[in-house]
């Protein structure tokens, strides 16, 4: 079977005018409903560990409840792809968010009756991601059709970029919530955004069909995940694009995963220094900026040539943030590092949305995410601590490099292996 081709998919779909997204009345109750539900579960990022450690006190069952971000990912990634490309991707949306409203409802009522458990809280962290989890599956395909191909660049950015602000705000008021109404309390509000959430995903408009496909001539789950995976590994860019996503996730876990202790062994900060809450502000900040500059640049350059300029310049960031013992130039560093880091990484959305045809979206996407964020996360803080326990803080961060640097070497091989290649006759 012939690989397919990316400029061919590109071509085919149906030119799109680029215009205002406040025009957009669809995108409008879309972004509404991110908005909301960001600032909710960034709220309950830091209530729910909280919460587990005030009724267990096990570093075990805290550490259970912050792997449940991540592990749904390995566990539904692909079918959960697969079923946002057969089914009413609003309906699917919907549901997800009610899900997630009703899993932590259910922390806040056991706990006001006194029943509440350990596992309790593991299993609606749990529920909680995976509905989240298909929420986002129906994303992928869902922001094409509401704002149009030639939209999604910019489309994209807006919302990367209001969700890392309502994280910061949300883990910010995290703390002033949780001493005033206790963890539950907190938990109870993320229950009302999911809530108010699937609202505004009812109002995006009538259900479109996701493809042209009738529902009798679906393959079975296992040919349709296949179908997807055939898709993603067939075009090499995105093939390339993937990996290099991958690895910038590795990079990724590695810095969040040992900034604080970083902070400490590398730039003499102590354990309450407010400095440190800095630092990790200055990496999110990064992505805001990141957001704002990637419709610019990509209206100048391509998707690929992108990445040739960023992940090399992403390498000497992360080179300084490693070699400097002063905290004022890590800061600097490490924003300009977070810009460049979600610049990556949105771009590989946008191309991925771009070149794949509406009926696969979201299963090509969400195996991607499953790739980068499911395996790349966690696989990047395993390592980096692992090396930081035998070697050093410095030795730990120093993996956040390399794989980036990995990911401009082979990005940088694929072009060299185009300029080189023999022109067809």
């Amino acid at each position: 079977m012939a690989e397919p081709s990316e400029q061919a998919t590109v071509d085919e779909s149906p030119a799109v005018p680029a215009t205002s997204l406040r025009n957009l009345s669809g995108f409008r109750f879309f972004w509404l409903s991110r908005t909301i539900s960001g600032l909710g579960s960034a709220m309950s990022m830091v209530a729910l560990p909280v919460l587990a450690y005030q009724v267990t006190k096990s570093p075990v069952v805290v550490s259970l409840v912050a792997a449940a971000e991540t592990i749904p990912y390995v566990l539904f990634g692909l079918i959960a792809g697969a079923v946002a490309d057969r089914f009413d991707r609003r309906l699917l949306m919907t549901l997800s968010d009610l899900v997630c409203a009703f899993s932590m409802a259910s922390i806040v009522l056991a706990s006001a009756l006194g029943f509440l458990t350990p596992w309790h809280i593991v299993a609606a962290a749990l529920l909680s991601s995976s509905g989240a989890l298909f929420f986002e599956a129906g994303v992928y395909g869902l922001v094409p059709a509401v704002v149009g191909k030639e939209n999604i660049a910019r489309a994209n950015s807006l919302l990367y970029g209001s969700s890392t602000a309502v994280r910061i705000a949300g883990t910010a008021a995290a703390g002033a919530l949780i001493a005033t109404v206790q963890p539950a309390g907190t938990i109870a509000l993320d229950a009302v955004t999911f809530l108010a959430s699937a609202f505004f995903i009812r109002g995006i408009g009538p259900r479109t069909p996701q493809s042209g496909r009738p529902a009798a001539k679906w393959p079975g789950y296992r040919k349709s995940i296949k179908e997807g995976l055939r898709f993603l590994w067939g075009l090499p860019t995105l093939r390339t694009m993937t990996v290099v996503g991958t690895l910038q996730s590795i990079s990724g876990g590695a810095i969040v995963g040992q900034l604080v202790v970083f902070a400490g062994s590398g730039l003499g900060l102590h354990d309450s220094d407010p400095r440190i809450g800095l630092l990790y502000t200055a990496w999110s900040a990064g992505g805001i900026g990141g957001s704002l500059v990637l419709p610019r640049v990509r209206r100048r350059i391509g998707a690929f040539q992108l990445l040739l300029v960023a992940l090399p310049l992403g390498s000497l960031l992360g080179l300084l943030v490693v070699l400097t013992t002063d905290w004022r130039i890590a800061l600097v560093a490490i924003t300009l590092w977070g810009t460049v880091y979600l610049m990556v990484l949105v771009n590989t959305m946008n191309y991925s949305q771009e070149v794949t045809p509406p009926e696969m979206q979201s299963r090509v996407n969400t195996t991607r995410r499953t790739f980068s964020s499911g395996l790349g996360v966690p696989l990047g803080a395993l390592l980096s601590s692992t090396v930081t326990t035998h070697f050093s803080i410095r030795a730990g961060m120093f993996t956040a490099v390399v794989s980036v640097a990995a990911a401009a070497l082979l990005v940088w091989a694929v072009q060299l292996k185009r300029t080189v290649a023999p022109t067809p006759s």
